[in-house]
């Protein structure tokens, strides 16, 4: 906002004045219960007085709401809206599916706040496909033929479409949390250099899927079909909803290495991580045999990264920042 704009009638100056906006603590009960937020004030610069401005006590109900829902775990209304975009089904049905009331989803989307039971059920039907597939199958009477038809089948094809281990999927979303952009070549390679450097360190993979020898580079297959069912960027998608908060389960040896990868690797676009992996034993073996015309059978098995990153960080010291950008440094040194 421009100093131009930051003007209004200040009530005790009795004129037009110029204003800043600061964050001020107020606490307010709600069900009986005290709570402290943070909402936004407009202060006159002449008196120091609080000043009312257009939008700002819209603004002030906004951040209220959402740091009440925050506090308590309540779902937001883009949390359900995203809920009705995964399984293609209307307000009242989605109702009647979760066994509410007809019109208490539209309720919570006009504004009001859910209770913590129902809020909870909502979040289950959120992350999980399986859940919506059970209470679909539970209020089946409830809804019209259609309507349950085609709820049921966008539960089964969301379902499908994350069939990769739960810890694939909380490894996925941390990346997500922690990176503002990835391209779906960076994110293949920076699993693969996560479980290398995972499994070299502690000496067992950090998640179960194989990947295999693709033209571009190690590729896990299951997360490229995920990722090709995407029509845009797919960290808007509304089915990543479902990756939300799963990356709270990871343990914190997990995330170190994880840390350790994206403040390396992660600095790195796709086409310079694939050059790398070109560069390592697990693809020239893969390579042995097959030219530059790898099949996309071919297995990179889980042992053999292990293996080589064990070597690797016994001469870089791959716990490290420095040992990993070390190791960066000369491997697109080779691929150059």
């Amino acid at each position: 906002m421009t100093e131009k704009e930051r003007r209004d009638f200040c009530i005790e100056c009795r004129k037009e004045t110029e204003y800043y906006l600061q964050k001020k603590k107020i606490v307010k009960k709600i069900r009986d219960k005290d709570y402290t937020f943070g909402i936004t004030v407009a202060v006159c610069v002449d008196c120091g007085a609080e000043m009312s401005i257009p939008g700002l006590i819209d603004k002030n109900v906004q951040e209220i709401d959402e740091q009440y829902r925050t506090a308590e775990g309540i779902v937001t209304m883009d949390d359900i809206e995203r809920l009705m975009k995964i399984y293609k089904i209307g307000k009242a049905p989605l109702s009647l599916a979760l066994g509410f009331g007809e019109v208490t989803v539209a309720r919570y989307l006009e504004g009001q706040v859910p209770s913590k039971e129902y809020s909870d059920i909502i979040k289950a039907a959120l992350s999980s496909p399986a859940y919506m597939k059970q209470k679909l199958t539970e209020n089946r009477e409830k809804l019209t033929a259609a309507a349950y038809r085609k709820a049921l089948a966008a539960a089964e094809s969301t379902a499908r479409l994350f069939s990769v281990s739960d810890k694939m999927l909380r490894v996925i979303a941390y990346i997500f949390e922690k990176l503002e952009e990835v391209t779906p070549l960076m994110l293949q390679k920076l699993l693969y250099f996560i479980q290398g450097v995972y499994s070299a360190l502690y000496g067992k993979p950090i998640f179960e899927e194989d990947c295999r020898a693709w033209v571009h580079g190690p590729v896990y297959p299951e997360v490229y079909d995920l990722f090709r069912d995407f029509k845009y960027n797919p960290i808007d998608d509304a089915r990543f909803a479902l990756l939300k908060g799963t990356a709270g389960a990871l343990t914190k040896d997990e995330k170190r290495v994880i840390d350790l990868v994206l403040n390396t690797f992660g600095m790195y676009s796709g086409k310079a991580l694939e050059k790398i992996t070109h560069n390592e034993d697990p693809w020239i073996e893969a390579r042995k045999g097959y030219g530059s015309s790898i099949p996309s059978s071919e297995l990179l098995p889980k042992e053999r990264i292990m293996k080589y990153y064990i070597l690797i960080n016994q001469k870089y010291g791959i716990d490290t920042e420095d040992g990993l950008r070390t190791y960066i440094h000369d491997m697109l040194d080779k691929a150059s």
